[in-house]
């Protein structure tokens, strides 16, 4: 590990409702110590060297989640609890009745208060490994430019589900290994040999590297959200399901030369559990781990 210059904050987007996997999957209880993918994400987080933890959550289950997880946490590091609110929006912006939350964006955002220093962002339903932590810790911990982020990149092949399709921006780089675009795509899956985007019918590569929301950030991008969340707010103002993602937000940066984005492509396998059956083949993981001598002490 490199030394550290900066303060650095693992930001955990656990708002969101789980609708496929049929529950609160944030919560969901896995592998031989029976624990929440969570509970891996902060314990390889404070192992890579991540100073603070912020969660955000729902009002709804904010009980239910510190006893599940939230204490975890608290036993290792500073944490912190944000809320994801329907009526608390960028701008000011007044309310519009609806259902859905408004987008990773905005969930982002709505921890803007409790950041001051670089942090990373990752979804509570996935587990990165080890390898992505410590490398993304080390480049925002080291990173003198407010307007440099990074992002870990996966190879597409190890992110797929054997039980129904995903959705993973698919990124292209330049020479420099520095995004230059990324290409949400919501309804990937193999067809025979081949992997496409159902959506469109376009073949994909095994080899393309892909973004599972792990995002190294400066506070600088609160105040990009805001510009965005105001244009897209008026233009979706009558769709009451449409969302503002973070790929979105960082990708019309890009566009603008407001910021550049490094991709640190990590090693570590990525594994998660967007449908019920993909519990199975996530265990087996953990076992294989906790065998080879990882993870031993999440019992404790």
């Amino acid at each position: 590990m490199e030394t550290k210059k900066n303060k650095t904050t693992l930001l955990i987007m656990a708002a969101g409702m789980g609708s496929r996997f049929g529950s609160l999957k944030q919560l969901a209880l896995l592998g031989p110590h029976k624990k929440t993918l969570l509970h891996y994400s902060i314990y390889d987080a404070v192992h890579a060297g991540f100073d603070k933890i912020v969660f955000i959550i729902r009002r709804s289950f904010e009980r239910e989640f510190k006893e599940a997880v939230g204490k975890y946490a608290e036993s290792l590091v500073e944490t912190v609890y944000c809320f994801q609110e329907m009526d608390r929006l960028p701008g000011n912006m007044p309310p519009i009745e609806r259902e859905k939350p408004w987008g990773t964006a905005h969930a982002i955002w709505s921890a803007k208060d409790s950041i001051n220093e670089p942090f990373i962002a990752i979804n509570a339903d996935d587990f990165y490994g080890r390898d992505a932590f410590v490398k993304m810790h080390d480049f925002v911990a080291n990173n003198p430019d407010e307007r440099c982020f990074s992002l870990a990149g996966y190879r597409l092949a190890a992110t797929l589900s054997e039980n129904g399709t995903v959705s993973r921006g698919i990124c292209t780089v330049d020479k420099d290994n520095f995004l230059t675009s990324i290409t949400e795509r919501t309804k990937i899956g193999r067809e025979g040999s081949a992997i496409k985007d159902m959506n469109s019918g376009v073949t994909l590569h095994e080899d393309n590297v892909v973004s599972m929301n792990f995002w190294g950030f400066t506070p600088m991008l609160f105040g990009e959200i805001e510009k965005q969340f105001v244009d897209f707010y008026q233009a979706n103002s009558n769709n009451p399901k449409a969302e503002i993602y973070i790929p979105f937000v960082v990708d019309e940066l890009i566009k603008q030369q407001a910021v550049k984005v490094k991709v640190l492509n990590t090693s570590a396998q990525w594994f998660g559990v967007t449908y019920k059956e993909d519990a199975e083949l996530v265990n087996n993981a953990l076992q294989k781990f906790d065998g080879e001598g990882l993870y031993t002490d999440m019992g404790q």
